[in-house]
């Protein structure tokens, strides 16, 4: 095959956004002229989750973990000399997709584009964030008629653009197994598809599901990963044509792209991530048949914080090197006919087709939530316990844990810092906008999207307007809550203790020890402080916890220090556990901190767990806390063996 009859290669992206509009902007533009050849846009906690920066919940969280759009203005910037009539562009946005998918069309509309040839994606995926991400709004029902407007919407007016990613990215993060990982992404798309044969025609609904694309997940174990891209294939094509009908097979191709696992990057010799990612790329690469459509990788130091630029392009570097140096893309697919592949991806799907058949059973997958997640976190902590006992090695962490320093963590600058003054900057701005729009026409606006909401019309037309009209994110958002309610999602941590029995044995006795020392079972509180929806770390946490003999008491996600301080008076916890992965741990625990006190329970021992710098951690040791867990303490039974302590100590200084 000679070099002109080489493939093209995928899109390559990377997830990026922070700070400020303008400080993201600047980013998209360097990563653009690197020969980064899409967008992929990260929304800061309260993008995503319909509130102001400068709503109560937002503190400490803008511009953390994406950047900040809070209204038109802030879009325009965010795509300032970028021609959105040429770019693909990808945005990780769930709950308030119909809102960010507005705020883009009308700035590509004051750009002067062709709006019919935007091509992107929303990921519009909200199933997946009751069960692993955790940044909705609504109640799974009028949610999926949210997602359902977008599609139809798309199919009229943007017929190139995905209007919803299925997301099993996060699913596998919270603990999926490739099984799982097929069956639950599968079902969501099913839901989606059932509830869009009422919104189009039946002429228009082949299209429809021709648009409707994937984000997918690329572990560690990589011919298991290629082979469930593989099955991922056949199953879609299958349910295209037998479930749907549809013929056609340019409708039934299974589009995805994909950001490779970033669960498994550790904090612990991280200059290995490098090789990891690699290695996790091929899974979605190699294979012809099963192979993504676009690319994007974590950098070698997301476990131990922001990626710097350079981190960026080195991550950018490895793909190019992949398409353009080596002959990968010259060739058919390299695994047709090879019968270990054919064997695993057979078994593949015949463990997906039982859990869907479980899912189906229940009504699909929006009944089926709670199910769903309580399956998750089984999985994630038999996950765990693997690595513990080390039947699973992961190198540096478990195995192999000596090693020189790497001299790419030394210095100041070995990780990206965000804006101390970003959030203050980002306010300001805000309030300008407000101070400075047709109020009469914001209120407008809003009356309109209210009474769509009420009325059953697609939401994208009013959330256009109110987007041209100046209104913002939460103003978008309070709208949507009072049409539809709000919804706190299962935890999928049972009170009833499982079946593990591995070392628990002397924990459980010192438990007891303790209790009775007490007077009654010592009790955890675990707690989510802010708007950082990963909850995987505080389930496990609370679910060894309740296997220890613990008391536990876990309410989820997104509650303020105020809630959690009543909670631990409520509840006369024993010890309180706190879980941030956002960056916003400062802010936040030193309120909580400080609500403690004022309540009377600074003699309660408070732990924290996140990706925290050192620096940090002993600033909040400072602070009072009693003890900070990063991602290098995998061993949960060290961890509560520790908790156990921590509360003996107490009830001896108290008497």
């Amino acid at each position: 095959m000679t070099q002109k009859q080489k493939e093209s290669p995928w899109l390559f992206r990377t997830y990026a956004g922070h700070s400020t509009a303008r400080a993201s902007n600047a980013l998209y533009r360097t990563n653009l002229s690197k020969g980064q050849t899409g967008l992929s846009v990260a929304f800061d906690l309260p993008t995503q989750t319909g509130y102001d920066s400068d709503h109560e919940l937002s503190r400490g969280e803008v511009g953390k973990v994406g950047v900040p759009v809070a209204h038109l203005g802030d879009m325009r910037t965010l795509f300032d000399q970028i021609p959105l009539e040429q770019m693909n562009t990808s945005m990780t946005i769930n709950a308030t997709a119909p809102w960010l998918l507005a705020l883009y069309i009308a700035v590509a509309e004051e750009q002067g584009a062709d709006i019919s040839a935007l091509q992107g994606t929303v990921q519009n995926d909200i199933i997946k964030e009751y069960l692993s991400r955790g940044t909705y709004i609504c109640p799974p029902k009028p949610s999926l008629r949210m997602i359902t407007d977008v599609a139809a919407y798309t199919q009229k007016h943007l017929p190139k653009w995905n209007p919803m990613n299925v997301c099993s990215y996060h699913l596998q993060e919270a603990g999926a197994t490739p099984e799982q990982e097929l069956a639950f992404a599968l079902a969501t798309a099913c839901a989606v598809l059932d509830d869009l044969k009422g919104k189009v025609s039946a002429e228009d609904f082949p299209n429809m599901v021709g648009r409707i694309s994937f984000f997918v997940n690329a572990g560690i174990r990589f011919v298991t990963e290629m082979c469930k891209m593989r099955a991922f294939v056949d199953l879609w094509d299958e349910i295209c044509e037998t479930r749907y009908g549809v013929t056609d097979p340019k409708y039934r191709r299974f589009r995805y792209g994909v950001q490779v696992n970033s669960l498994g990057l550790t904090e612990q010799q991280p200059e290995n991530n490098v090789y990891r990612i690699l290695i996790e790329m091929l899974a979605v690469t190699l294979s012809k048949k099963a192979r993504a459509r676009a690319v994007q990788l974590p950098a070698w130091n997301e476990a131990l914080g922001l990626p710097r630029p350079w981190d960026q392009q080195w991550s950018l570097r490895m793909q190019q090197i992949l398409a353009y140096e080596t002959d990968l893309l010259e060739y058919d697919d390299l695994f047709d006919g090879n019968p270990a592949v054919d064997r695993k991806v057979t078994e593949l799907k015949e463990g997906a087709r039982a859990e869907l058949a479980t899912i189906d059973a229940m009504g699909g997958a929006v009944a089926a939530i709670e199910h769903m997640k309580g399956r998750l976190v089984e999985s994630n902590s038999e996950r765990l316990a693997r690595i513990e006992t080390k039947e699973t090695t992961v190198v540096g962490v478990n195995r192999w844990t000596e090693a020189a320093p790497s001299p790419l963590t030394a210095g100041d600058g070995a990780i990206m810092v965000a804006d101390a003054d970003a959030e203050r900057d980002q306010i300001e701005r805000l309030h300008q906008w407000r101070a400075t729009r047709d109020e009469a026409k914001v209120k407008a606006a809003l009356d309109a999207l209210r009474q769509a909401c009420a009325t059953g019309t697609n939401v994208m037309p009013a959330s256009i307007a109110a987007a041209k009209a100046g209104a913002t994110t939460g103003e978008w958002g309070a709208v949507v809550r009072s049409a539809f309610g709000e919804y706190r999602a299962p935890t999928g941590v049972s009170r009833n203790p499982s079946n593990r029995t591995e070392g628990l044995d002397p924990i459980r006795d010192a438990v007891a020890q303790v209790s009775t020392k007490l007077g009654k079972p010592l009790k955890f509180l675990v707690g989510k402080p802010g708007l950082d929806g990963h909850s995987n770390g505080a389930e496990q946490i609370a679910a060894r916890a309740r296997d220890c003999g613990m008391d536990i008491h876990y309410e989820g996600i997104r509650l303020t220090p105020a809630e959690i301080v009543a909670a631990a008076q409520e509840q006369q916890a024993h010890v309180v556990g706190l879980s941030i992965l956002s960056g916003s741990h400062i802010p936040l625990i030193s309120e909580t901190m400080d609500r403690m006190r004022a309540a009377g329970l600074s003699d309660i021992p408070v732990v924290v767990g996140g990706i925290i710098p050192e620096e940090d951690a002993t600033r909040l040791r400072a602070m009072g806390v009693a003890a900070v867990y990063t991602p290098k303490d995998f061993e949960l039974n060290r961890i509560m063996m520790d908790i156990v302590g921590l509360v003996d100590r107490q009830s001896v200084a108290a008497e």
